[in-house]
């Protein structure tokens, strides 16, 4: 049905036989190679994460429905982490519609999502969602929270420290989520989901590598 990859920071390739979404392509912020792929789908979680490729299928940068190849797209505004309630929603979350799964993208957004927006986000199945801290992103504990409120089958934790990256600030281990979070944990080169019966019963990491 679709794998998803992990490329550091926030970046993350989900993958269709027909289609591939890219989601803040522009990883170079934090020291690793830009993710640009021909005619993909450009998700960006903020605008300074994303490519904007004239060789996209079709760059999302905001709030809004979409549809386009194998995926149907659901933008959801967004208070960043850094940001207060009087500042515009800048950050956008991302719902992704693709067979009967449905993959939810959070990026660096402040923990206290309202009951709007999770009507909006609806039943999740996989969540992506960044655990590294340091007053850039969300840290373990409020990852822990979120993932909990959203309640998925499946959490892959993204943007935690990596001595390959150069991040703004330093961002704590992704085993301080895995910790907090208390799930069973599952190490994968790339998560692949053949089918929605193969999601697990129970809440589980998956841990993917970068490549």
């Amino acid at each position: 049905m679709f794998d998803i990859e992990y490329k550091g920071a926030n970046g993350v390739v989900i993958s269709t036989k027909k289609a591939r979404i890219v989601v803040d392509p522009k990883i170079s912020v934090a020291g690793f190679k830009d993710i640009n792929i021909k005619d993909a789908v450009e998700l960006a979680t903020e605008a300074r994460f994303a490519l904007g490729s004239d060789d996209a299928k079709l760059n999302i940068e905001g709030p809004g429905e979409y549809g386009v190849a194998d995926f149907d797209i659901r933008g959801v505004a967004a208070q960043r982490h850094l940001d207060t309630e009087t500042d515009p929603k800048v950050s956008t979350m991302y719902r992704v519609e693709t067979g009967d799964v449905r993959i939810a993208v959070l990026g660096n957004i402040f923990e206290k999502l309202n009951e709007d927006q999770l009507e909006e986000l609806g039943v999740i199945d996989v969540l992506i969602i960044p655990v590294g801290g340091g007053g850039y992103t969300l840290d373990a504990t409020a990852a822990a929270s979120v993932t909990r409120k959203i309640d998925p089958k499946v959490v892959i934790p993204i943007h935690y420290a990596d001595s390959a990256a150069s991040y703004e600030v330093p961002q704590d281990t992704v085993d301080a989520f895995i910790k907090e979070l208390g799930a069973p944990v599952e190490e994968q080169p790339k998560y692949k989901l053949k089918q929605a019966s193969a999601l697990p019963s129970v809440l589980t990491i998956v841990q993917l590598e970068r490549n």
